[in-house]
């Protein structure tokens, strides 16, 4: 019977995708329907004017769901959506490769479920105007019927009318028992849906802090690391001070101070470049605006001066306090060996002890 529907269906869209199921059991968890991605098409029957999703694993079909105009394609996660299908009573998930794929399945499902209820709006006006057509010919018909027969005209035309418009009732009342059901199971399947979909969405929260978890392990060997290279960077550093305190003939604090001397000597000469550059500006200019404007210009450039020399004096500072800790390191590195050197000493005392006590016990 397949192969017959699809003979007389074409398709409009087709997908690749990973199709599950629903666990009826449980109605909680998914049961996959294919081992790998298959193709999920949209198919259309011009005779019915109905849309189907059929999807084929091998020789079974994975999915055949009829989309009505209730139907709600509802995405749970970046690549993961899903749909309810009353009729099957089951509920179709499919898992996308890229976040695009779900995207132009989720418009195109939008746009079926929208044709499927254009055409639904159709069919009953076409039921409406046909029985309404019914409806006005059948007291019409009996009429005529009755004129025929030569009855009276109130008894022919009142009786047929009576049992059409009890009919007519009974339709009604059956017509709203049926929507008032499909109402129930569309509402019931909404329910389920966002059960489901809250479901998923707890599971992905609960992936993302997992993964959070291993992103903080991961930094903490990461700062780890960089604590002992911090550690090994610092013993470099104490290095070189000794290095320079060894063979340099000048402290470095004196290097220090010479490199800070000549660099407020350098500023001073600028600042008087400077000043000499606003006497000759102020000279040449007339204007008062313009020399304004000039002199706010020299007194940002020397406020941007005075800001690099607190610079500078903050970085001799630290020079300063750092050299003034390796140094400490030094003193207490140099004490250590010295006591170090006592040791020695009075464990070679202790031997030059013992070894007389040996040549006296031997001479004996």
């Amino acid at each position: 019977m397949f192969p017959l529907h699809r003979e007389r269906e074409q398709p409009i869209f087709s997908t690749r995708a990973h199709v599950f199921q629903i666990d009826p059991a449980t109605k909680r968890n998914w049961i996959p329907a294919s081992k790998h991605a298959v193709t999920v098409s949209f198919f259309y029957d011009a005779n019915r004017h109905a849309y189907r999703i059929i999807s084929v694993g091998g020789t079974k079909a994975i999915i055949n769901s009829t989309i009505s105009h209730n139907m709600t394609f509802t995405k749970t996660s970046q690549k993961f959506g899903q749909w309810a299908d009353s009729r099957a009573n089951t509920v179709y998930g499919l898992g996308f490769a890229t976040e695009q794929q779900l995207h132009q399945f989720a418009e195109r499902f939008k746009e079926v479920r929208e044709a499927a209820r254009l055409a639904r709006e159709k069919s009953q006006d076409k039921i409406e105007l046909n029985t309404a057509a019914l409806s006005i010919a059948a007291p019409q018909f009996s009429q005529d019927l009755c004129d025929e027969l030569q009855s009276p005209p109130v008894m022919c035309v009142n009786g047929p009318e009576d049992k059409l418009f009890r009919s007519q009732s009974a339709d009604i009342t059956l017509s709203s028992e049926k929507e008032r059901i499909k109402k129930m199971l569309s509402e019931g399947s909404i329910c389920e849906m966002n059960l489901e979909s809250e479901l998923f969405t707890l599971q992905d929260s609960n992936a993302k802090l997992v993964a959070a978890l291993h992103e903080a392990n991961a930094n903490v060997e990461q700062w780890k690391k960089q604590l002992a290279a911090y550690q090994d960077e610092t013993e470099r550093l104490r290095d070189q001070v000794a290095d320079l305190e060894v063979h340099g003939s000048q402290g470095p604090s004196d290097m220090l101070k010479d490199e800070l001397t000549q660099s407020l000597e350098e500023l001073e000469n600028l600042l008087k470049a400077k000043d000499e550059e606003i006497r000759i500006l102020q000279s040449k200019k007339s204007n008062f605006h313009e020399l304004e404007q000039e002199r706010e210009e020299a007194i940002h450039r020397l406020q941007e001066l005075e800001m690099r020399n607190v610079d500078l004096e903050r970085r001799v500072q630290n020079a300063e306090q750092n050299l003034a800790s390796a140094l400490e390191d030094r003193e207490r590195a140099e004490n250590e060996v010295q006591r170090v050197v006592q040791i020695l000493d009075v464990k070679i005392f202790d031997l030059n002890d013992l070894r007389q006590s040996l040549v006296k016990l031997i001479s004996k």
